[in-house]
């Protein structure tokens, strides 16, 4: 698979990551111990470096199972994690509350070294921004794990601007985590030009929609109970009903292009910037590879101009997120 670089960093990954989310929290039941282990490192073989985890995944869990299921490989990988919420590291249990004291960020990263089975982390995000903590002293705090070698590089996840361009003042950005997809464009507006002009990379996550860019969601497709997406007002059966005019478009291209519609939202966001590494997840190989497929399929500037504007006539219906977590981004 082709590399790319997150920004000005120097961090070199595939084009394609692996979102390791589902595996273990959100998307219903938790994945088999021991197929998602194999899946990890299937996707190794096909060429994947980066791997995106985080703290609150389970809690706890998805770290633990990257860990384990990387440690083979450890110098061939880019480790992803995340740090932001308050967890009580005995029970697992979520106060709910954000927390990014540079004292807890410490004992964080500590934590996740152990389950991740590693010296380092390579890219360590904040996963949501704490108003309570000014965004210099967190940027203080990573620079300081940057030093000491437990992290390498410095992310941010669902970020403000200005909030960005302050981190950055203080220590560089490697890259930002956000979502982004031809169902969910505001980042086009200032994230990406505010990106490239700082030079940091940008991470799309959910770059399929939560699956419903893949056609596989209809109006009638019923989630798990333990599913997220049951609360998600953009995948309420009225709001998925009236979106599925954007699956229509991106089918047709896929149609002609002799791909599926994964591919074709995927390699749309490889076109955008050459510094966009997409981190779609799944819990099943031959989505796997078709996802990864995508690398491979290269639009021309005229399919991209013809389908993103094609996409933007079309209102997509619902919000990306219920209400209080929306409250938590782009601070």
């Amino acid at each position: 698979m082709e590399t790319r670089t997150l920004g000005q960093s120097g961090l070199n990954v595939s084009a394609i990551g692996l979102g390791c989310m589902s595996m273990s929290a959100l998307y219903g039941p938790p994945g088999d111990r021991g197929e998602m282990i194999a899946l990890i490192r299937k996707a190794v073989d096909l060429g994947v470096t980066l791997f995106d985890t985080a703290e609150s995944y389970g809690p706890f869990t998805n770290e633990a199972l990257l860990g384990e299921a990387l440690k083979p490989v450890r110098q061939q990988v880019v480790i992803a994690t995340k740090f932001g919420f308050d967890i009580d590291p005995a029970t697992g249990e979520r106060s709910g509350r954000l927390n990014s004291r540079p004292e807890h960020i410490r004992q964080v990263v500590d934590a996740s070294l152990q389950r991740l089975q590693t010296d380092h982390i390579d890219l360590l995000y904040q996963h949501r921004v704490d108003p309570e903590v000014p965004i210099e002293e967190v940027a203080g705090a990573l620079r300081d794990l940057i030093v000491a070698g437990k992290v390498r590089h410095y992310g941010l996840s669902e970020a403000g601007i200005q909030t960005i361009r302050r981190a950055h003042d203080v220590h560089p950005v490697t890259a930002v985590q956000s979502e982004y997809s031809l169902w969910l464009r505001g980042p086009e507006s200032e994230l990406l030009p505010t990106l490239e002009q700082l030079g940091i990379g940008f991470v799309p996550f959910s770059p399929l929609g939560a699956g419903f860019l893949t056609g596989a969601i209809t109006a009638d497709t019923a989630f798990d109970a333990t599913d997220f997406r049951n609360r998600v007002p953009r995948f309420a059966p009225e709001a998925r009903a009236a979106n599925l005019a954007l699956v229509d478009l991106v089918r047709t291209f896929a149609t002609r292009l002799g791909c599926t519609p994964a591919q074709v939202a995927l390699s749309w966001l490889l076109a955008q910037q050459p510094w966009i590494v997409p981190i779609p997840g799944t819990t099943k190989l031959h989505r796997l590879e078709e996802n990864l497929g995508a690398a491979r399929i290269a639009l021309t500037a005229a399919d991209v101009d013809a389908l993103s504007r094609a996409a933007a006539q079309i209102a997509v219906v619902g919000a990306r997120l219920p209400q209080a977590v929306l409250e938590l981004s782009n601070r």
